[in-house]
């Protein structure tokens, strides 16, 4: 019984095994980084895949550009039956092909390719929109991801200095309403947290829709806000690149490059077209010749030419209405050139701007923030010093480490605002 029991032991610990075994073990979800982010966006965002579907209309469009017309079937039949001669009858039979003169259908296509060329950089520079405002919802959730833990660090050290308060009760050194001070500081601190971790499901919320994930999808954000050194450059250069890559300038250039094919189409279009025709008529006709009644039957074959005399319209109110629309899309690209100098121009002002404040976090600034809050809790504890200096160096601590916080972020952002501005990495390397 014991060898039976012992052997039934064993195979339910093998049977046991073989199940866990076979059960799927599944991945812990990535961290999601800037650049999954921003790929993720520029593959999901629904705005921006409705815009890339118009590429169909685009490319129909110069189909139908392409397209010769269509001949033209002619029937023509007489009788005459309702005038007392019902023997005699025609029947035509012609066929018609309207020619195009003046180039039309090359210079029709001409439009139509420089549009979809338009449409094409339209559709980059609105990936570079997106990519620009999904890196600032990623950084914002970053500043508010750090705002968190520096409010669970003011906790704990609340924490501390309310047990420190405690003990000094306890053996009599502070009065009771010390040790009230630090607990109103410790429910302050806890209701701060609950403040920035609200607004922290408010960033990533931004940022997820962004990049449209699922409403169950909340993965963590990896990064941080201390980015790498930036080689600044001269704001003169920083412009050239922006006049090569704004994807927004190549859209209105070729915008003005279809205006000047359609001034050429509108030109031809005041041309008129040749229209062809060939047609097979049989005549059948009755006669009498000395009492004796005969029919008889012709076949002619016909040629038609036909096209329009331009004496009243040569498209004139065409050419007028491509000329100004010429005239509109230069105008269009001077001032849209004159912007992005301007966008360039500001966001590398800001971007030095955000240097100067951080370079003054970044001397010894912190780390004497933190030595003084460290030799103060420390005085505390002896009974050298009260609690109103704990609370108000723990308040100056916090608030400095959160400016500095807020300085990391702005030197982000302005990045970000930069290199969209000019298009492409301000370390080198177009976006």
């Amino acid at each position: 019984m014991a060898t039976n029991a012992f052997r039934g032991a064993r195979l339910a610990v093998a049977v046991a095994l073989s199940l866990l075994s076979a059960v799927p073990v599944f991945a812990e979800p990535q961290p999601l980084s800037l650049q999954h982010a921003v790929a993720a966006a520029l593959t999901n965002n629904p705005e921006l895949a409705s815009l890339r579907t118009e590429a169909g209309v685009f490319d129909a469009a110069s189909v139908r550009a392409g397209v010769i017309p269509n001949p033209t079937l002619e029937v023509e039949a007489a009788t005459g039956a309702l005038t007392g001669s019902s023997d005699d009858s025609t029947l035509s039979l012609g066929i018609s092909q309207e020619f195009l003169l003046g180039d039309k259908r090359l210079k029709r296509r001409t439009v139509a390719e420089r549009d979809l060329a338009a449409y094409r950089w339209q559709v980059a520079d609105r990936e570079r929109s997106l990519k620009e405002q999904v890196q600032a919802a990623f950084f914002d959730a970053l500043l508010a991801q750090e705002r968190v833990g520096l409010a669970r660090h003011s906790i704990e050290l609340n924490k501390q200095l309310l047990q420190v308060a405690v003990d000094r009760l306890a053996a009599g050194d502070i009065p009771e309403l010390e040790m009230y001070l630090v607990r109103v500081e410790l429910v302050r601190s806890e209701g701060n947290l609950i403040e920035m971790q609200r607004s922290l499901l408010d960033t990533r919320a931004k940022l997820f829709a962004l990049m449209a994930l699922p409403p169950t999808a909340s993965p963590d954000l990896s990064g941080t806000l201390n980015g790498n050194d930036v080689r600044l450059k001269v704001v003169g250069d920083l412009k050239q690149v922006a006049m090569q890559n704004r994807p927004d300038l190549k859209a209105l250039h070729a915008a003005m490059q279809k205006s000047d094919a359609e001034v050429e189409l509108a030109k031809a279009e005041g041309i008129p077209s040749l229209t062809v025709g060939i047609a097979l008529t049989r005549d059948t006709s009755s006669m009498e010749i000395g009492g004796v009644e005969g029919r008889e039957t012709s076949y002619t074959i016909g040629l038609k030419l036909s096209m329009p005399i331009p004496v009243f319209d040569r498209n004139q109110a065409g050419q007028q209405e491509a000329r100004a629309k010429r005239s509109s899309a230069e105008i269009r690209l001077q001032g849209a050139t004159a912007s992005v100098e301007r966008e360039v121009e500001s966001a590398d002002a800001s971007l030095a701007n955000a240097e100067k404040v951080l370079s003054l976090y970044r001397t010894d600034i912190l780390r004497q923030l933190d030595e003084n809050l460290k030799l103060t809790q420390e005085a505390y504890r002896l009974g050298e010093v009260g609690i109103l200096a704990v609370i108000e160096e723990q308040k100056k601590h916090f608030e400095v480490s959160d400016s500095y916080l807020a300085a990391l972020h702005a030197r982000q952002v302005a990045l970000n605002r930069l290199e969209s501005a000019v298009a492409a990495d301000i370390n080198g390397g177009a976006q």
